[in-house]
């Protein structure tokens, strides 16, 4: 067999006594019998990106397994003794229902412990919502959670929050994956110190839930919330240890759980795919409500971070909502109860994506809020709340189904998210009106924005090389019209520059720097290109928009912009 150089070193070092009896026979196993395999889980070292680290389990340093979140534990073990060289040091532990959670949350505790720091350990799966809450509720300078969110059932992942409760960003991130990059694997300290591992639960599962209430209840009426009828699943994830309770502690009465799906299982039985973005997943959830005439449908994914909602249309029907319209749902719904509490002073902001819709802004705009837009990804939001604490965080959401309500958790949370909605479509009905008569209205007030997400799939080496190359072409030959209308702007996050296409002028943008690009064209339309920094995909993200006058404009407004969105997808050759 012949094995690139690189690999074979890579290899080589997995046959050392640094690693068990076990890990060398698998290894060795894969010499002979999967060689693709074998290069597959050497060519390179897992990274880091853009929600942590996710990779398929296995032996190998591009594989899930004891040795490289240990590598990575060691070495946020030490980044830590150097950055808080006075202080008695405290980490806490989550994980989801995913095969070997559990496991590699005592392999991570072990390793902290046995550097002598003190460990707070999830005595069983958690949302991971939980974890931010408790990082700052317990007063710990890291948090990690063991979670690979909505990736197949082979995929694990670890991902790291900072003592604000956020996920690290810049400077602690690279700081951090230098430190890890350094460091060799012989130098992990496996060996707990027991008296340093503390198993937590209940105690943090009442704050949180009491916190979510706190944070996402608007004097809904008693009368109001049980009119209102829920279908939630849990789709196998750790959310049916905190909705449940979430919404009978907030007065929710009649919820109906999806039966099927409310045992955690990492292989996600009832799914393709355990994603509530995938209008797939929630096929049972959808099938409930019309047994129990429900008016509203939540399913969350495995790690309890993103939501995904349906809703009854005019005609009846349930419809499934993207993440952009419930984003605007609830963030509207923020806003005017912030209005009428009288604590909107022009010192209030509200958070976004750079691939979410532009109606986030026209919202903010309208309540005299301003909206900040950030990288794709949560932490990027909670770093808006620790830049700007002289600001008060309402709210804020990205494309990816994801929400957060208030501060009390710094990252996506379905819990709060979950009961904010509810609290959206009990007050709706409550009025007469329901949450897609909400949505319709808010399109004749702010503009008709219609988003749509192309979503390539490029496994393995050669799909990144394939991916790369698709960027390179973006950047160097940029497009100059995309399906009949001119291209007047490209911004690319990577060069941190902003180009003017009508006039030829550049102008720097003040962001960090992230390998997206994105094209605007003279007619309004937003297209961003971005390879996804936890899944062998690069994706496209589309947004439109129109004006209507009002409810009536709606259908034909909507045929028009699908249309449109039709034309950008064969002009730029996406399928």
């Amino acid at each position: 067999m012949n094995i690139a150089p690189n690999i074979l070193t890579a290899v080589n070092e997995w046959l050392t006594p640094t690693f068990d009896n076990e890990t060398q026979a698998l290894v060795k196993e894969l010499m002979t019998t999967s060689p693709k395999e074998l290069e597959e889980s050497f060519y390179k070292n897992l990274e880091f990106g853009t929600g942590g680290m996710r990779g398929v389990m296995g032996v190998g340093s591009n594989r899930i397994n004891k040795y490289t979140l240990g590598k990575n534990t060691q070495g946020l073990s030490d980044y830590l003794h150097e950055v808080f060289p006075n202080e008695p040091l405290k980490v806490v532990i989550a994980y989801d229902c995913r095969h070997n959670s559990d496991t590699l949350a005592k392999v991570v505790a072990d390793v902290f412990s046995a550097n002598g720091i003190h460990v707070y350990l999830f005595s069983d799966l958690r949302p991971t919502p939980e974890l931010s809450f408790a990082l700052k509720y317990l007063g710990c300078q890291c948090g990690i959670v063991l979670t690979a969110s909505h990736n197949p059932p082979e995929y694990n992942g670890y991902k790291v929050y900072w003592q604000d409760g956020g996920q690290i960003v810049p400077p602690e991130d690279k700081a951090i994956i230098n430190v890890i990059e350094n460091l060799d694997y012989d130098k992990i300290k496996f060996n707990a110190n027991e008296s340093l591992i503390e198993y937590i639960d209940t105690a943090i599962d009442k704050a949180f839930i009491q916190s979510s209430i706190e944070n996402a209840s608007f004097n809904t009426p008693a009368e109001a919330k049980d009119d209102l009828h829920i279908v939630f699943t849990s789709l196998h994830g750790t959310s049916i240890k905190s909705i449940p309770d979430t919404l009978s502690q907030a007065g929710y009465k009649n919820v109906h759980i999806v039966p099927e799906q409310a045992e955690p299982n990492g292989d996600f039985p009832t799914v393709k795919s355990p994603n509530p973005e995938e209008p797939e997943a929630l096929t049972m959830a959808l099938a409930l409500a019309d047994k129990t005439n429900s008016d509203i449908v939540v399913g969350t994914d495995p790690d309890c971070d993103r939501l995904g909602v349906a809703v009854r249309n005019n005609d009846g029907k349930m419809i499934l909502l993207n993440g952009n319209q419930t984003m605007v749902l609830m963030t509207a719904f923020l806003l005017k109860q912030w209005k009428k509490a009288g604590k909107i002073n022009g010192k209030q902001f509200v958070g976004s994506t750079i691939v979410s819709t532009p109606m986030m802004m026209e919202l903010a705009s309208n309540y005299g809020v301003e909206c900040k837009v950030g990288l794709t990804g949560f932490k990027w939001i909670a770093k808006m709340i620790k830049d700007f604490p002289e600001l008060e965080f309402i709210g804020g959401g990205e494309e990816s189904f994801g929400f957060m309500v208030g501060d009390a958790v710094r990252d996506k949370d379905a819990v709060a998210a979950t009961l904010l909605i509810c609290e959206v479509a009990a007050q709706a009905k409550a009025a007469g009106s329901s949450v897609y008569k909400e949505l319709l209205q808010l399109y004749v007030e702010n503009g008709f924005y219609k988003e749509y997400l192309v979503s390539l799939t490029k496994k393995g080496i050669e799909g990144l090389e394939e991916i790369n190359q698709m960027m390179i072409d973006l950047r160097q030959n940029p497009l100059k019209e995309i399906s009949g209308q001119r291209v007047i702007m490209v911004e690319d996050y990577q060069s941190s520059i902003a180009l003017n296409l009508l006039t030829g002028e550049e102008s720097a943008m003040d962001i960090p720097k992230s390998n997206v690009l994105i094209y605007y064209t003279e007619d309004g339309s937003k297209i961003c290109a971005r390879p996804s920094g936890t899944e062998p995909k690069i994706k496209f993200y589309i947004s439109v928009n129109a004006a209507i006058e009002s409810v009536l404009d709606f259908d034909a407004a909507e045929s028009y912009l699908d249309e449109k969105i039709q034309n950008i997808i064969a002009g730029m050759q996406l399928k």
